[in-house]
């Protein structure tokens, strides 16, 4: 399964931890998004990870679960950041 992470942060050591926990599970695509291709108990654990770092208060985050099907009809326009690590995907 595809998961699309995207997140507001009001505080730098939240934002830097956020950031940090997600590119351990997936690929930054911009800079408060990620994409994270993760079977359901990987994204459950990074779920937990990232709720035991958020402040519901002061933070946002939200991740769309995308199948697979879906996720191949995926449509990208312009610039995109990627991280040096080559990244391939079976479906």
């Amino acid at each position: 399964m595809l998961a699309v992470l995207a997140y507001d942060i009001a505080s730098p050591k939240r934002l830097q931890a956020i950031a940090k926990t997600c590119k351990d599970f997936g690929v930054r695509i911009q800079k408060s998004i990620f994409e994270c291709h993760l079977d359901p108990p990987r994204f459950d654990s990074l779920w937990e990870k990232l709720s035991a770092i958020v402040v519901p208060e002061e933070d946002s985050l939200v991740a769309y679960q995308i199948n697979a099907a879906d996720a191949q009809r995926t449509r990208t326009l312009g610039r995109m950041e990627r991280s040096e690590q080559a990244v391939s995907y079976v479906y």
